[in-house]
């Protein structure tokens, strides 16, 4: 007989989950698509009423944001504009109807390559709170994160928060699908630098749906630092190293295409962090 349980408190899920093997469900807008027509053959853990895991808090170290937050709630929020990447990928997860109800957490737990949230919390060098009956860890977003479809959760836990370190600089996001709204991505950026005294002093690059996680590039942020806030940003991108980029060919695009869109959305996320948005879109 398949069980349905919608506790009340953390506690109570916990204890649930460590006594049986569970599905969770929490906002529903992959967890229903994914089911189809298919019959239920998993226990179904509801964690909608766990209202101690929606909401964003500030601790004296970290942006603490609930694992139940939703993309509306994360839009909404008076955050620091190391967040606008986040923000600005939140506004593209489905539509208005979507935001209101998927959570954060579900957007990671889900796992795809093309997840929005996943560039903007990396470049804040977002964890991931696990917690289980018996201890609580904190993983790293990319520690977290394995493959499609593949996290590092243990039977027993589910992720209760993300918290994010207190971010300085700004940051923005681009994302390339075959239309405006409502669309899987073709490729997305996510940028954030720190700019002082008119040089780049920190920065940050994750890219999505070019390899079976989104990844932070490393050649690339080397780059970036120590440049002057010129049109070199854009020279800096386009010649430096990707080798963290894998990208598939599918119906959306072939991997050249991807691995050139890429530098152009980069360039674009690279100037809007540094406070030189291109009026046209265009990076150059």
């Amino acid at each position: 007989m398949i069980r349905y349980a919608k506790p009340t408190t953390v506690d109570e899920a916990l204890a649930l989950l460590g006594g049986g093997t569970w599905r969770i469900l929490a906002g529903g807008t992959d967890f229903y698509p994914a089911q189809g027509s298919k019959p239920f053959r998993d226990n179904v853990l509801d964690i909608n009423g766990l209202t101690a895991l929606r909401g964003i808090a500030e601790t004296g170290s970290h942006w603490v944001i609930g694992a139940r937050t939703t993309w509306t709630d994360v839009i909404r929020y008076p955050l620091p504009a190391a967040f606008d990447a986040l923000k600005q990928a939140a506004r593209e997860v489905g539509s208005a109807q979507i935001q209101n109800v998927a959570s954060v957490a579900g957007n990671l737990c889900n796992a795809s390559p093309a997840a929005d949230g996943v560039p903007g919390l990396l470049v804040l060098d977002a964890e991931v709170e696990l917690r289980s009956a018996a201890a609580t860890r904190h993983l790293p977003l990319s520690d977290f994160v394995l493959g499609n479809r593949r996290t590092a959760l243990q039977p027993g836990e589910m992720v209760t928060a993300i918290r994010v370190p207190k971010p300085r600089g700004m940051s923005a996001f681009v994302k390339l699908g075959a239309r405006r709204y409502l669309v899987i991505s073709i490729a997305m950026v996510a940028a954030r630098l720190v700019v002082e005294n008119g040089i780049v002093t920190e920065a940050a690059i994750a890219v999505g749906s070019c390899s079976a996680v989104a990844k932070r590039l490393a050649g690339v942020e080397a780059a970036l630092r120590g440049l002057v806030v010129d049109a070199g940003l854009v020279d800096a991108v386009r010649s430096a190293s990707m080798a963290e980029l894998s990208p598939i060919a599918d119906v959306r695009g072939s991997a050249e295409y991807r691995l050139e869109a890429v530098r152009e959305i980069a360039a674009r996320a690279v100037l809007e962090a540094a406070g030189k948005p291109t009026g046209d879109k265009v990076a150059a």
